[in-house]
């Protein structure tokens, strides 16, 4: 299987939501020029090669060729050189503490381009969630136990350095686990938000990363503005990978298999709530440019 996994020839809208042919075929030149943010887990070379963090370099890379604006985020793992990535802190973002649990902790962002593209990447930072830790497993290869509030702390973090930026997505894409908190988020906390009330959330699924749950902590940590405990009593106490992409779905707009085998169950539960979803192909670019204007 090639490590990138390439997307969709065929975009699938269930009853109730049907689209002519005609309108999905349209030329991308007739495409209006969006901004599309990149919210990732993973990207290379800043990480090893991954179907993963291929994708999060690849498609960045190919969208923003088409003309469309673009903004990249992932988190700054503790496994990245910031020398040979040539990272540095961006001061004037850096600065805001986020309170998780009670607990203040600070968010430094750092940006870099990837090699041999015009694509620039903006990193989370903090010393407790990423700068001094592995990614989801530690030297031992155990999950992390607060890998949920890693997750909270880099989805608010994304969302604050854009709303700073100063910057509208029309389309924020989310990919990797790491991302699954952003669309409840964007849908609740901070759907009053002037950067993310006309926004549409896509999410690509992935096959599963984690072994571990993330915790009865995780929903207490996950409440948050309009993020009600009420929001969240649909869902198992205990947040395994299956319930963070169920929560995922539930609040995005529409739902990309990034890989020809992701979790049935998931895509069943978004077929009931009559979510558009974009089958996996071997081709990517052009589909997925459709699927953000179809939404």
């Amino acid at each position: 299987m090639s490590l990138f996994p390439k997307i969709l020839t065929i975009i699938r809208f269930f009853p109730k939501k049907s689209v002519p042919l005609q309108s999905i075929k349209a030329s991308t030149k007739e495409m209006a020029k969006k901004k599309i943010l990149f919210i990732n887990q993973e990207i290379s070379p800043y990480v090893a090669d991954t179907e993963l963090s291929i994708l999060g370099r690849e498609l960045p890379k190919a969208i923003q060729n088409l003309d469309h604006e673009i903004r990249v985020f992932m988190p700054k793992w503790g496994t990245i050189n910031e020398r040979r990535g040539q990272l540095h802190e961006v001061q004037r973002l850096s600065g805001m503490n986020l309170i998780i649990d009670d607990t203040d902790h600070p968010l430094i962002i750092k940006v870099a381009s990837i090699p041999s593209s015009r694509v620039a990447v903006y990193f989370i930072d903090n010393d407790d969630y990423f700068s001094k830790r592995r990614m989801t497993t530690d030297e031992a290869g155990e999950d992390y136990p607060d890998n949920g509030e890693r997750a909270i702390f880099f989805a608010r973090g994304v969302l604050e350095t854009v709303k700073k930026l100063r910057w509208v997505p029309d389309v924020i894409h989310c990919q990797g686990w790491m991302s699954a908190v952003v669309p409840l988020y964007v849908k609740t906390a901070y759907r009053d938000e002037p950067s993310y009330a006309e926004t549409k959330v896509v999410t690509s699924l992935f096959t599963n990363s984690l072994d571990k749950d993330l915790g009865q902590k995780f929903k207490r940590c996950l409440a948050f503005r309009d993020a009600k405990p009420e929001l969240l009593s649909g869902y198992a106490d205990n947040f395994n990978l299956f319930e963070l992409g169920k929560m995922a779905v539930d609040y995005s707009d529409g739902i990309i298999m990034a890989q020809p085998k992701v979790n049935k169950d998931l895509l069943e539960h978004a077929r009931k709530k009559d979510i558009p979803i974009l089958e996996y192909s071997e081709d990517y670019v052009t589909p997925i440019e459709q699927f953000y204007e179809q939404l």
